[in-house]
């Protein structure tokens, strides 16, 4: 999302499009436009409230950016850049990443940032289960991590991976201290993990907010940041409010400085009265997922009248008043590095051929209510969705708007809203228990495609290949556009295997997972970090 960013279940092109809040980069916190005034609290109106701090969710990555610092960071340009390392180098074979560390870094709770911490932090990764997707993003590529001095750490690969550096500018990549993580219980860890990032988790009320406080010792900016030196605010106040019309209007009386998920529907709005930004997200845009073990999808016939027998593309459009795009990819969003543009323009709305695959596939009579039949079994279609945590009401509209049209061609659409409980807890894990699900995984690279369709075995099960789809052709060129160092080359195998998706009808695309936020006026600096959309605060302030 990542699923929305957890493993089992979110570049060079990402569209990061804005208005005044992201209008400069530099060291002069002017740069944002008005007179700075130190000090104040920003209150920021969020959607949903994660069960840890940190962890491999986005909506976790979303808050631990303010509090975890990162190894590196992505920039504008797509290209990598320093944090809490200074520099480092690529063995010639692409196995061996050697970083330098800044010096005199600590975290909050007074230990240093040193290359133990950081090597430590990649062993909870991989091996002690601290973030699947941290781990999943990595898989089968990280092999270990030494301190080859204090200022100097080693991670060493099993095969060239050239994504890997973009891959840990990912917040799912925050760097903890040890010594808290070791010495305290998993609550505590849970609600105030301890980086040494520009801000403190000072309290979590459940429910509520989380209270982030200003790190006055901070000395670790990325070299993205707007301005040296600690925040400029003295706290930011992270409120969820799950309802989009209450957020939204949080901002006209002054409730909150800022929001995330502005409603569609009050988008021009938005760009009229307040800032706003618009990122496009990275990876595996919202696609259906394909059972393509059991029930009819596994028919590749019926997969393809599914895509042909609704005007997804229409449907997105109306759906979210031409605010968050179409994506007929279902493998990569257009924000990808890599992506295929051609992919894309695959199914585009075709009645007539979504009824003739149908006839030609035996599903050529009707019940009495014009639901499509095969050997007197009903074309009934399990349609699970993540409601209120992946798709917002204009999202669940939008599949409703579908189900009506694939009923025209005969299936029988049943929209099953699950929790995110149900989702996560495994109620529809086994393939039986859906034919369709849609969802999200933000990634700043095309490797993403390995995370989500790597073969599942019984030895080696892949919880996030939710089409159950074992292709090792597929598997293969992933494989080897993973470890091939060229980027031209990479990108052109990355663009064979969304074929190979497309083509098999394995996946249908819906629409890209978007980030948009509203800030008030008189709030300068807010910037999104480039590979996932996170907000950044440690930059922003009040203007007199």
């Amino acid at each position: 999302m990542t699923r929305p960013n957890r493993a089992g279940l979110a570049g060079l092109a990402v569209a990061l499009l804005a208005t005044g809040a992201l209008s400069a980069c530099g060291s002069d916190p002017a740069a944002g436009g008005g007179t700075p005034k130190t000090g104040g609290t920003i209150v920021y109106g969020h959607v949903q409230e994660p069960p840890c701090i940190f962890g491999g969710w986005i909506q976790q990555a979303y808050i631990s950016r303010q509090v975890l610092d990162g190894l590196v960071t992505l920039a504008e340009d797509g290209t990598v850049k320093p944090w809490l390392a200074t520099k480092w180098a690529v063995s010639p074979d692409g196995t061996k990443y050697t970083f330098t560390l800044k010096d005199g870094v600590k975290f909050t709770d007074g230990t240093p940032v040193d290359a133990e911490a950081i090597a430590w932090n990649f062993d909870l990764w991989e091996n002690k289960g601290g973030n699947s997707t941290a781990k999943v993003s990595i898989d089968p590529y990280y092999k270990a991590a030494k301190a080859v001095d204090a200022s100097t750490v080693e991670i060493e690969l099993n095969k060239p991976f050239p994504p890997f550096l973009t891959l840990i500018t990912q917040g799912y990549f925050g760097i903890q201290s040890p010594t808290a993580f070791k010495s305290r219980t998993e609550k505590e860890n849970c609600e105030k993990p301890i980086g040494s990032g520009g801000f403190t988790v000072k309290e979590w009320k459940h429910g509520e907010e989380v209270v982030l406080a200003k790190n006055p010792g901070y000395t670790s900016w990325p070299a993205t940041a707007k301005h040296e030196g600690p925040a400029i605010v003295d706290e930011v106040r992270w409120k969820f409010v799950a309802d989009g019309v209450s957020r939204y209007a949080s901002l006209s009386t002054g409730e909150s400085h800022v929001v995330y998920e502005v409603p569609t529907v009050n988008w021009k709005d938005a760009q009229s009265r307040y800032q706003t930004i618009r990122y496009i997200t990275p990876g595996k845009p919202v696609s259906f997922y394909i059972n393509t073990k059991t029930g009819p999808f596994t028919d590749a016939a019926v997969r393809k009248a599914f895509a042909y027998g609704a005007d997804r593309k229409s449907a997105v459009e109306a759906g979210f008043h031409g605010v968050i795009p179409y994506e007929g990819n279902p493998a990569v969003s257009q924000a990808t590095p890599g992506y295929n543009a051609e992919v894309a323009k695959a199914y585009a709305y075709d009645p007539a051929k979504a009824n003739q695959l149908l006839d030609e596939a035996g599903w050529g009579t009707r019940n009495a209510d014009k639901v499509r039949t095969k050997d007197g079994k009903p074309l009934t279609i399990k349609l699970v969705y993540g409601s209120g945590f992946i798709f917002t009401q204009e999202g669940a509209t939008v599949l409703q708007v579908l189900q009506e049209q694939w009923k025209q061609i005969g299936f029988d659409i049943k929209l099953i809203p699950a929790t995110q409980a149900e989702l996560w807890g495994g109620k529809y894990s086994d393939p039986s228990t859906f034919d369709a699900t849609p969802s999200y995984w933000t990634s700043p690279a095309p490797s993403i495609l390995w995370i989500v369709w790597r073969p599942s075995t019984a030895e080696k099960p892949n919880g996030s290949n939710r089409s159950f789809y074992n292709n090792e052709t597929l598997s293969t060129v992933i494989q080897q556009a993973n470890s091939e160092p060229d980027a031209t080359k990479a990108n052109d195998l990355y663009g064979q295997a969304q074929k190979i998706i497309q083509d098999d009808a394995a996946g249908i695309g819906l629409y890209t997972q978007n980030s948009t936020y509203a800030v008030a006026q008189n709030l300068k600096n807010v910037w999104l970090e480039k590979s996932q959309g996170e907000p950044v605060f440690s930059d922003a302030y009040f203007t007199g």
